[in-house]
């Protein structure tokens, strides 16, 4: 292990807290609102994004008043370094997805390259409609293309390295109870 505990603790220490636990809460309790109303006639599928999706996933199925099939995928850039490399697939979606609505749930919407290739994936696969929905969508002029953004978003939140509520810090503080952004990063 490269960084150790009493370093990993340090970083939450000096973390910036960018958005307080209930404050994602509330956001999401908005999530889950308008997916409802957005899906709850349309079968949906629904894509967990590991392993950034997962905390928001839980967080959202039980709000969701409808029924709706839950399913995983793998997809990475980060393999818990800060910065992004090539899209690896650990684990392609299974659920036939031919004719079905796709509800993409990821952590983060940053540049979207992930997302964009995920959601490429399952068009490509039969989906007739590809939604996406996130908890954060950070706030910059570097997305994949020109004015990106999911279907459903929780919060907006400015361009740092942040962490907590699925997204990590090399790999640990997805457990963190708000958004946390790294202190000179």
């Amino acid at each position: 292990m490269t960084d150790t505990v009493d370093e990993l603790n340090q970083v939450m220490a000096e973390a910036d807290c960018l958005v307080p636990e209930q404050q994602v809460y509330q956001a999401i309790d908005t999530m889950a609102g308008q997916i409802t109303d957005a899906l709850k006639d349309s079968n949906p599928l629904l894509f967990c994004v590991m392993n950034g999706g997962l905390i928001l996933t839980g967080q959202l199925l039980p709000r969701l008043k409808f029924p709706v099939q839950a399913e995983y995928l793998h997809a990475t850039r980060y393999r818990q370094e800060t910065t992004g490399g090539i899209l690896e697939w650990k684990l392609r979606p299974e659920a036939d997805m031919n004719g079905r609505t796709v509800l993409i749930v990821d952590d983060i919407l940053d540049e979207g390259t992930t997302l964009n290739a995920i959601a490429d994936y399952c068009s490509a696969h039969g989906a007739s409609q590809v939604l996406t929905a996130v908890l954060v969508d950070k706030q910059h002029d570097r997305k994949a293309r020109p004015g990106l953004k999911a279907d459903f978003t929780g919060l907006e939140v400015e361009d740092r390295f942040l962490f907590g509520f699925g997204m990590d810090y090399k790999g640990y503080w997805r457990n963190a109870p708000g958004i946390y952004a790294v202190k000179g990063l």
